[in-house]
């Protein structure tokens, strides 16, 4: 049976969200003194599996205090709206380029169809329910939030969007980093430890920024980050020397591509430097599985490396 829940100490619960497949996209869940939050929030198809877990828990609806969408990138933040309905006392804390968003969700969803097209987003995301803009609360560079004594720090971290924080936990010495530390999945594991890569999906890639954002992560000495794909990651010092090394070589790669064929000679490119590396890493996954699981971020990465490319030019 796979694992769906997994219960990470400090008060922190990791929930499988089930975007796509098991294993790739999760949320969490922070109690503290009897109140609690949600960071990140999967799709509307994840809010009643949320709902039901803090019944089990012993929670209330109106215990939670606070939803915190990384970004409003769906995966992330489509859910916001639903949960938003279902717990009477809670606040959305977003960011400060990403709130009209929430408030209005047109233009995402719009944005999301172009990327997904229509059946495929109707599977992925379902309706999207405006949040009440008396309920939001837009969190900048260093904005400080108190869960019930908790204090949660909010740094601002484009590279990935511009619409992008993450969240430092003091109490876990922990960093909830949405897409910012990159994506890694639990089936790569192996011996020499996780694979990880930038997600450089369409249209904010700025990889500048990103490495600006992963020094701003990295001073304050984490000892662990939470991953929204995939649950947590320990050993950050190790993992952000990867995945700085990833976000060069995959702008270096674009950047020598054949302009003829582009997307498909940028696919190429991230296939074979996929592979390497988790043969590097000696993933248990074979070549052919490996592939299958990376194809939608394959091709994601391949349009956002595109999409910067000629935003340059």
């Amino acid at each position: 049976m796979t694992q769906l829940i997994f219960e990470l100490g400090h008060g922190i619960t990791c929930i499988d969200t089930l975007y796509v497949r098991p294993g790739v996209a999760s949320c969490y869940l922070i109690e503290h003194n009897g109140k609690a939050a949600f960071i990140d929030t999967g799709t509307t198809y994840t809010t009643p599996r949320l709902l039901d877990l803090l019944a089990e828990k012993g929670l209330t609806r109106e215990d939670v205090e606070y939803i915190i969408p990384t970004h409003v990138h769906l995966d992330h933040a489509g859910g916001a709206g639903t949960l938003i309905e279902a717990l009477p006392n809670a606040k959305l804390v977003i960011h400060p380029r990403g709130a009209r968003h929430m408030i209005d969700p047109t233009k995402l969803v719009a944005g999301a169809k172009v990327v997904y097209g229509e059946e495929a987003f109707d599977k992925l995301y379902g309706e999207l329910v405006a949040v009440p803009a008396e309920r939001v609360i837009e969190a900048g560079d260093n904005f400080k939030l108190s869960l019930n004594g908790r204090e949660l720090l909010f740094i601002d971290t484009p590279g990935h969007a511009r619409h992008h924080f993450c969240i430092y936990d003091a109490l876990s010495e922990g960093i909830f980093s949405g897409d910012t530390f990159g994506l890694s999945y639990r089936e790569f594991d192996g011996p020499e430890g996780p694979f990880i890569f930038p997600p450089t999906t369409p249209v904010q890639f700025d990889p500048v920024a990103w490495h600006h954002s992963l020094d701003k992560m990295m001073a304050l000495k984490p000892k662990r980050i939470y991953l929204t794909h995939f649950c947590m990651v320990e050993n950050p010092l190790e993992l952000v020397t990867q995945l700085r090394a990833r976000i060069d070589e995959y702008t270096g790669l674009a950047e020598a591509a054949d302009k003829e064929n582009l997307y498909q000679n940028i696919v190429h490119g991230l296939e074979n430097s996929m592979l390497a590396q988790l043969e590097k890493q000696k993933s248990p996954t074979t070549k052919k599985e490996a592939l299958e699981i990376l194809k939608i971020d394959i091709d994601l990465n391949a349009q956002g490396l595109q999409v910067w490319l000629e935003s340059r030019e």
